[in-house]
């Protein structure tokens, strides 16, 4: 499937039907690798020259938010899949493929009255696609506020011993607490426990000798215990951080602990839920705002190809999919079809006011002309 496709105008001398003979016989012979595919615009809705001209301004506008709205909903669809491993889904439109609905493209007037203004439809455009882009926001804040939680309690039960959680690390047994006795935690170098085993009884009075247990050991440190008197403590974690241990305050609580992993659950489960939710609306919307996109494009080569070449509308559009290595051998076919050899005049570095006319195109053409990037 090609990700770029030109839209295009060009003018008609004898009918459309001669014009796209033309360019199928030109492609064949000199870029025979770009499919071509006759685009059916229905005659719009025109109104006067003067409005025509100050909806092409606003049409280049409106066609960069409904294209950023595209991309963004299809930059997260791809998000959402890679957290999951899975294999990219096909992204479709009213049932069928992006690149089979472009190049097959009919006008849904069911949606877009052709007896409407122009402005209307694209007022109408942009306010369906704003509402999807307010939607996505709202539904990505609230995946990313439950996956943000989920990521804070778990970066809380990893890391090294030095920061982690210690809930689930500890047991009941491990502590000894009584009237006069306390248990400390103390983080210990992983290269320091012999250190640690020969000197933490004589760290301060009143160290229950025999006391230290190793309770856990990470790629760093070692989590060990001590049962000293708690009228001593305070001296004992000063000794020990003069030593370079590290004694964390911690707090068994068995109901805090069975909260936390209710609560992991509950986030989990959510965030799964919230996660598929907005991974299927994704898909949906993509294919109702890509119809727009594609709806407007439809806008702007009828209004621009008025603008160019004159009222009553008469020109054959078409849809392109040059391969990279073809795409300048088109752009000369098509110069060539819309005026001649010669079109040197249209690519003017001066030539800023044509800008407008060109769809957005960085490059001046003597054809109406407008660039739809999947992969933008």
């Amino acid at each position: 499937m090609s990700t770029r496709y030109y839209i295009v105008s060009l003018p008609v001398s004898e009918s459309p039907g001669a014009t796209w003979s033309v360019l199928q016989q030109s492609l064949s012979k000199s870029a025979f690798d770009t499919t071509a595919y006759r685009l059916h615009v229905p005659e719009l809705r025109v109104g006067t020259l003067d409005s025509l001209l100050s909806l092409s301004d606003d049409l280049v506008k409106a066609n960069s938010i409904v294209e950023g709205v595209t991309h963004k909903i299809r930059r997260q669809v791809e998000d959402l899949e890679r957290l999951t491993g899975s294999e990219a889904g096909s992204l479709s439109v009213e049932g069928v493929p992006v690149d089979s609905y472009i190049t097959r493209f009919s006008w849904d007037e069911a949606k877009y009255p052709l007896v409407n203004p122009l402005r209307e439809t694209v007022d109408t455009i942009l306010g369906n696609v704003t509402k999807l882009e307010d939607d996505l926001k709202v539904r990505v804040a609230e995946y990313n506020n439950v996956k943000g939680q989920l990521s804070a309690i778990n970066r809380k039960q990893a890391g090294s011993l030095a920061v982690r959680d210690l809930s689930s690390l500890v047991k009941p047994e491990d502590i000894v607490i009584s009237e006069h006795l306390t248990t400390l935690f103390v983080i210990v170098s992983k290269f320091s426990q012999k250190d640690w085993l020969s000197s933490y009884e004589t760290l301060s009075t009143f160290v229950v000798p025999r006391s230290s247990q190793k309770l856990h050991e990470d790629n760093d440190y070692a989590l060990f215990t001590v049962v000293l008197f708690k009228k001593v403590a305070d001296t004992f974690r000063t000794a020990a951080r003069e030593k370079g241990f590290q004694v964390r305050e911690f707090e068994y609580d068995p109901e805090a602990q069975q909260k936390r992993e209710e609560d992991i659950g509950r986030l989990t489960s959510e965030q799964e839920s919230m996660r598929t939710s907005l991974q299927q609306w994704c898909y949906a919307s993509y294919g109702e705002v890509f119809s727009a996109w594609i709806h407007l494009c439809a806008i702007r080569l009828f209004a621009e190809s008025i603008l160019r070449y004159g009222l009553p509308p008469c020109f054959m559009a078409a849809v392109l999919a040059p391969s990279i290595k073809s795409e300048k051998k088109v752009r000369t076919i098509l110069d060539q079809l819309a005026v001649g050899k010669d079109s040197s005049f249209w690519k003017a570095d001066d030539d800023a006011g044509m800008a407008g006319l060109a769809g957005g195109d960085a490059e001046v053409h003597p054809y109406v002309s407008l660039t739809v990037n999947l992969a933008g």
